[in-house]
């Protein structure tokens, strides 16, 4: 499912990140803890270049528990230019959240720690990602503005921590050419606008990994038949136990693929990752 959606200020601002990183001692890239993989921008990849890099894989209490500690583990095995580490944050325990974040950084950029400044941190990651609600985190106050949505961030803001650390907060960006499994998972978790996405190839592309990897918590969630056992079945079995029906008794796919979206986006289903570290990655996602 090839997408077409590229806003302008994206655009301005892979500028304004390439303009500003070099004055930054460390790189905050927020990943989705349910798609590492998916959502690590490989625009920003090569902007960072050898910046030390604290990968947060943020939404974990939405993922599968073994998976984020199989990636934490895979990024900091990976060898790349410039120091990384790896962690994986909730939003139920801030005060943790702070105190890591804030230790991390200062040995990720020890030349600053031992000098007695301030890190100068940035902050990026693709659209709808929680690089606004980790930085409301980290303030312990709202200073940037939060949404359910792709895009709410258009503009670079500057924030100051409490210990002094500096935090610059980026627009959400994606890359111009998108398309293949990546691209439905990031549809899927909410990274590209509903507007721009064919929800029913959206959802039955869930339908599918779900029935493939998770098939207790499909099946338990919506109380589905066991015999159902394609990626179709499922939706119509979800439209009608939620009664997406049309005239004539068919089910609205759409409705029906809309109902399963949201409930993995909202973790109702259970705590589902989707992508592991050895799963392959096709050449057109990796570049």
């Amino acid at each position: 499912m090839p997408i077409q959606w590229y806003p302008g200020h994206m655009n301005s601002a892979r500028r304004a990140i390439a303009e500003a990183l070099p004055s930054k001692d460390v790189l905050l890239e927020v990943l989705d803890a349910r798609m590492p993989a998916a959502s690590a921008n490989p625009v920003l990849t090569e902007l960072r270049q050898d910046k030390p890099c604290l990968k947060i894989l943020s939404k974990s209490d939405l993922a599968d528990p073994d998976l984020t500690r199989a990636w934490v583990r895979h990024f900091e095995s990976e060898t790349s230019r410039g120091k990384v580490i790896a962690i994986a944050l909730t939003r139920t325990r801030p005060a943790e959240t702070r105190a890591r974040v804030a230790e991390i950084c200062k040995q990720l950029a020890p030349n600053r720690a031992a000098s007695n400044k301030s890190v100068r941190a940035m902050v990026v990651g693709i659209p709808n990602v929680g690089k606004s609600t980790l930085i409301n985190t980290l303030m312990e106050r709202k200073v940037t503005k939060v949404g359910d949505e792709p895009a709410v961030t258009k503009g670079q803001q500057l924030v100051t921590l409490k210990n002094g650390m500096t935090l610059s907060d980026n627009p959400g960006i994606l890359w111009p050419s998108m398309g293949g499994t990546a691209t439905m998972r990031l549809a899927l978790g909410g990274a590209i606008p509903d507007t721009v996405m064919d929800y029913e190839s959206v959802a039955l592309f869930a339908a599918e990994f779900f029935l493939s990897r998770y098939p207790t918590l499909l099946r338990a969630h919506f109380r589905l038949d066991p015999t159902l056992l394609s990626a179709t079945e499922v939706l119509e079995g979800i439209g009608r136990k939620r009664g997406c029906l049309r005239s004539g008794g068919i089910v609205d796919m759409h409705k029906a693929g809309d109902i399963l979206v949201h409930a993995f986006r909202a973790g109702t289903l259970g705590r589902i990752s989707l992508e592991a570290p050895e799963d392959p990655r096709p050449a057109a996602e990796s570049s």
